[in-house]
């Protein structure tokens, strides 16, 4: 079980810019709707479609806009959507992993191979970066559920593989098969669901990046969230206080 990690480079998302609220709304009613429409309306039944709900809560997606996007599988409203994985490399021979849903994969493919060659990247064939990382369980809980200790105890009571605190809340990793069955424990013992509750990919080892390669690769990484298919985008690159300071000045 690993303790403190202060930077956690994994997933890059610009929701909390109030700029880009309507923009990150669009991309969870999506999921939600593609969720809803694989495995039904009903989120006790469809456990895709309720994390999907529980993670645009997370992010305070009115309750509205969340029943619309279930409305709309049910009314068939939504063209079909792929899921489709992107691998390549950023800058400073980073890793990159780019999940989508999208209705044109020429468009996407295009616009995401774009964003790399821009951006001081290469779009790889697929399996080029995957091996890097691990597909595992990621839940997220607030800090007030509890201490450091105690949370890392209630971790691993739960069969959490990893714990991560620091002053923004408490990160547990679980093998993906798993991640149901240690969040219903988590739930239990800190008397509240986790903010957060998805599969991701996991960097297996990170790269700390200089200012340099730091400020290029934020470009990309933001160039990728910037298109309308991409859902999410992971990265194995770590930077220091100083870097991260530099690139807010």
């Amino acid at each position: 079980m690993a303790g403190h990690s202060k930077f956690k480079n994994i997933m890059y998302r610009k929701g909390a810019q109030d700029a880009k609220r309507s923009k990150l709304f669009s991309k969870l009613s999506k999921e939600i709707t593609v969720a809803a429409k694989m495995g039904g309306p009903d989120p006790d039944a469809n456990a895709r479609l309720r994390l999907a709900i529980q993670n645009a809560r997370g992010q305070s997606m009115p309750k509205d806009n969340i029943d619309r996007a279930i409305k709309k599988a049910e009314a068939g409203d939504e063209g079909n959507y792929d899921e489709v994985r992107y691998e390549g490399y950023g800058p400073g021979g980073t890793a990159v992993v780019v999940e989508a849903l999208t209705d044109n994969r020429n468009r996407t493919a295009s616009n995401v191979r774009a964003a790399f060659t821009k951006n001081g990247g290469t779009l790889g064939e697929s399996g080029s970066v995957a091996f890097m990382f691990d597909r595992v369980g990621e839940l997220v809980f607030p800090i007030g559920v509890g201490d450091e200790d105690s949370v890392m105890e209630a971790g691993i009571e739960a069969g959490a593989d990893d714990v991560q605190s620091d002053e923004d809340g408490h990160t547990i990793y679980t093998a993906f098969e798993d991640m149901t069955d240690v969040s219903k424990a988590l739930e239990e013992a800190f008397g509240q669901s986790p903010e957060s509750e998805k599969a991701i990919w996991k960097p297996q080892n990170e790269i700390d990046v200089d200012a340099e390669k730091a400020g290029t690769i934020m470009k990309l990484m933001n160039a990728l969230e910037d298109d309308d298919d991409v859902q999410n985008v992971y990265s194995n690159f770590t930077m220091s206080d100083e870097v991260l300071a530099s690139l807010a000045e």
